[in-house]
């Protein structure tokens, strides 16, 4: 224990303090950085932050010299489909031989395929599954990480996935928020789109609600999916029961998606590449955020970006996100998103690192816990082996952690199990 520097009575303790490097709080979603700086933590919690030559009279159970580097807040991926069953390496050679992802889909691929192999595939091998990729993004720096089902579309699939999602936040070392997509596609079973938003807003949305599996509910708002109409009737019931929502829209045509999504103060509204100015508006005074999913627009060769300039002349927050999915979004790498973020829809690396931590943790209704390190916020944050944060959207891959911090103690992987990857 460090030597008391004044009267215990007028001394803080911490469980931990961290010292050594500069920290980006990203308070604000500015970089906000702070020199030479320590953050004391107590409970897991920041309970103090600030340059180290101003810290009060203090004792700790722990003191750590992190011995250079930047400190950012953990990670936050907002929007994954992590738990699915096979994958769809087939349909990626499909696409670069120019057939469509609609013409996939049409033909009993894209999410249809995932369908049968996540229903055929036991609980364990989805946990077994999942977990490997979530631990390639915690190595990349997510501490935080959002997970959908949609692969189920029906009850007991759709539980299984969530059941599966939950038990990745019991195994490793990290926060996962759940979110029920069963407005994703067509089922098999089912020929008649209205049909099967009845059978969810009657029987899957009030279980799913009674059973506390989930934080928030997702839809998929297109052509190849469901109608406005059909999304608004979902939502009605989600917000009946208590749960946020949150939709993918405008992604592959303008269809209002976004719009009606933001009556209902929306989360979040995701890819977004075709909203308009009236879209962008109705955000903004929602509070809803914009998520960029540059992996799926990088895969599908997608060339209509999303209003950037819009987006900032409203003030709507801008998150990032892998949309980590085995058909259109191939992706494992959040910082990889960043990158492309700057050089394909030309956001500055400060805004993506802020949509990777603050916005990111508010399109999961997280701002008051999450996203940047505040007093009072959780202890997760990253210490990089960097000279600038700009550094985390230039460098392409590479391991740049030195160490991670979750909920205010070392950790690198797995819960119980020991290091997973570089300490």
């Amino acid at each position: 224990m460090t030597t008391p520097k004044a009267d215990y009575q007028t001394s803080m303790v911490f469980d931990s303090l961290w010292r050594g490097a500069h920290v980006a709080t990203m308070k604000g979603g500015k970089y906000s950085s702070i020199e030479n700086a320590a953050i004391g933590v107590v409970d897991g919690h920041i309970a103090w932050i600030g340059e180290a030559a101003d810290l009060p009279h203090y004792q700790t159970h722990g003191e750590h010299d992190l011995a250079g580097g930047w400190v950012t807040p953990g990670l936050v991926d907002c929007h994954t489909h992590l738990v699915f069953g096979g994958n769809r390496a087939g349909e990626f050679e499909q696409r670069l031989n120019g057939v469509s992802y609609q013409e996939i889909a049409q033909q009993g691929g894209g999410i249809a395929s995932s369908v049968r192999a996540t229903r055929d595939a036991s609980e364990d091998d989805l946990v077994i599954s999942a977990k490997r990729r979530l631990q390639s993004l915690m190595q990349d720096g997510v501490t935080t990480v959002e997970i959908k089902s949609g692969y189920g579309l029906s009850l007991e699939s759709e539980l299984k996935m969530l059941r599966v999602a939950a038990r990745l936040e019991q195994e490793l070392s990290v926060n996962v928020k759940l979110t029920c997509l069963a407005a994703h596609a067509m089922p098999p079973e089912y020929t008649d789109k209205d049909e099967y938003i009845d059978y969810l807003c009657e029987t899957v949305l009030p279980t799913v609600a009674e059973l506390g599996m989930a934080d928030a509910v997702d839809a998929f708002c297109e052509g190849i999916a469901f109608s406005t109409e059909q999304v608004a009737r979902y939502f009605n019931t989600a917000e009946s029961l208590g749960l946020s929502v949150k939709i993918h829209a405008e992604q592959l045509s303008s269809l209002g998606g976004t719009r009606m999504a933001s009556s209902f103060k929306a989360l979040s509204a995701d890819h977004i590449e075709f909203i308009e100015e009236a879209d962008v508006k109705a955000m903004a005074d929602s509070g809803t955020v914009a998520v960029l999913l540059l992996g799926a627009f990088f895969t599908l060769k997608e060339t209509q970006r999303p209003p950037i300039a819009l987006l900032r002349q409203y003030g709507v927050p801008m998150a990032i996100a892998t949309d980590a999915n085995p058909g259109t979004s191939p992706v494992l790498s959040l910082r990889l998103m960043m990158n492309m973020a700057c050089t394909l829809f030309a956001l500055t690396p400060e805004e993506t690192l802020a949509g990777a931590t603050i916005y990111a943790a508010k399109a999961l209704g997280m701002t008051d816990t999450h996203g940047s390190l505040e007093v009072g916020k959780v202890a997760d944050f990253i210490c990089w082996d960097v000279e600038s944060p700009g550094e985390l959207s230039y460098w392409l891959g590479g391991n740049l952690i030195k160490e991670r911090i979750y909920f205010g103690n070392k950790s690198h992987g797995n819960k119980g199990y020991g290091n997973t990857f570089r300490q």
